[in-house]
């Protein structure tokens, strides 16, 4: 074993250049660099801030998230054991918990995975209040021709959210031969962008609207759409909707294809506190300057439950995790995490670095950690 550690410890350092290639090849030390420095790694296009940036003002510490809180996991040792690279509580808007590790801070951006998949979801309200987009019911296929005579026939947006299109996609990220594998190396068709010319290709599984899969291809699809009903980039869209007028912090980035288009089901690079940002924007209902960026009752739908998933705790909205308290989640691969709590006007931003993709371990003390932050507030009222 003895040189097996001198062997690691001769590895040199990562860097941006040699981490091209798939990141599901990744050892811990690449994560822990590769997740900070996702845009330098990959081809990924700009999202500008505006000129104003929305305060986030410091609020009392959460009593009782100390090390060796009794009844909980304590913050330390979830900071540690799940190797979390920035921790961030929002309640009421002001910040009552701040902390980085793994050499991560206030002034860097991590990798959104599929947290950006309801970012995405929220452009598509933004779409249709600035009526590029008529319907939920629309089919697909009127934003996207390139898909008429595949399994997207007959399948509206609405189905795409809720990924219940009813299309067969593997989303195994340990089978080098599934979908979320094959999708980002199969040659692209002439004429076709990068995600439109995989995602014609595969056959239906079941009647649109009858069984729920979770698809990141869809996502991808989603963003196609959007793309096609603004005549907008995906990242200038996003800027112009959110970014710049919230008042983010950070400028951000967006991964694009092969196409030059952003991969919308995953793959943001922004700062911690604008993952937060985003949350209470969420929370707040798409407000921005007195006027909601997303029609009446979007967030409402977007956030409640659409769809019964293959996970007994949870529920699909609108590219949105439901809990049956209430809650609602966007949730990443590698421990990423948007959580919202409307009944205690709470966001919890969690960025990470997870050896695994998807761990239910893990998982579990990421639950534990959040109830043990929502008993302490509770405990303040």
């Amino acid at each position: 074993m003895i040189w097996l550690a001198a062997l690691l410890v001769l590895q040199p350092p990562p860097t941006a250049a040699s981490l091209r290639r798939s990141s599901f090849t990744w050892n811990q030390a690449e994560k822990e660099f590769g997740f900070a420095h996702w845009d330098e790694v990959f081809p990924s296009r700009p999202i500008a801030r505006g000129e104003r940036i929305r305060d986030l003002p410091a609020g009392p510490p959460i009593a009782g998230l100390a090390r060796g809180t009794p009844g909980g996991d304590s913050l330390e040792a979830f900071i540690t054991d799940q190797y979390v690279a920035g921790l961030l509580v929002l309640q009421g808007g002001n910040v009552r918990v701040e902390r980085y590790a793994l050499g991560y801070g206030s002034s860097g951006r991590w990798v959104s995975q599929s947290v950006a998949k309801s970012m995405t979801s929220t452009l598509v309200g933004a779409a249709i209040k600035d009526g590029f987009i008529a319907s939920l019911d629309d089919p697909v296929t009127k934003y996207l021709p390139g898909l008429r005579g595949s399994g997207y026939d007959g399948v509206s947006i609405r189905q795409l959210l809720t990924m219940t299109s009813g299309v067969r996609w593997n989303e195994d990220y340990t089978d080098p031969n599934s979908d979320i594998a094959r999708f980002y190396r199969e040659p692209v068709d002439s004429g076709f962008d990068a995600t439109v010319s995989y995602m014609r290709k595969l056959p239906r599984e079941a009647p649109p609207g009858t069984k729920w899969a979770y698809k990141t291809g869809e996502t991808h699809l989603i963003g196609a759409l959007v793309r096609a009903a603004t005549g907008q980039p995906l990242g200038q869209y996003l800027s112009a909707k959110i970014w710049a007028p919230y008042g983010m912090e950070q400028a951000a980035s967006w991964m694009i294809d092969r196409s030059g288009q952003e991969l919308a089901g995953c793959c943001l690079q922004a700062s911690l506190r604008d993952f937060a940002r985003f949350g209470q924007l969420v929370l707040e209902r798409g407000v921005i300057g007195g006027r909601s960026i997303v029609p009446d009752g979007w967030f409402e739908a977007a956030t409640a439950k659409q769809s019964a998933t293959t996970y007994p705790d949870r529920g699909y909205g609108y590219q949105w995790w439901t809990g049956a308290n209430g809650t609602v989640n966007a949730i990443g691969i590698h421990g990423q995490l948007v959580h919202l709590d409307p009944a205690r006007r709470l966001v919890v931003a969690i960025n990470s670095a997870w050896p695994e993709a998807t761990n239910p371990v893990r998982s579990a003390a990421r639950l534990r950690m959040l109830a043990t932050i929502e008993a302490a507030l509770d405990q303040e009222r």
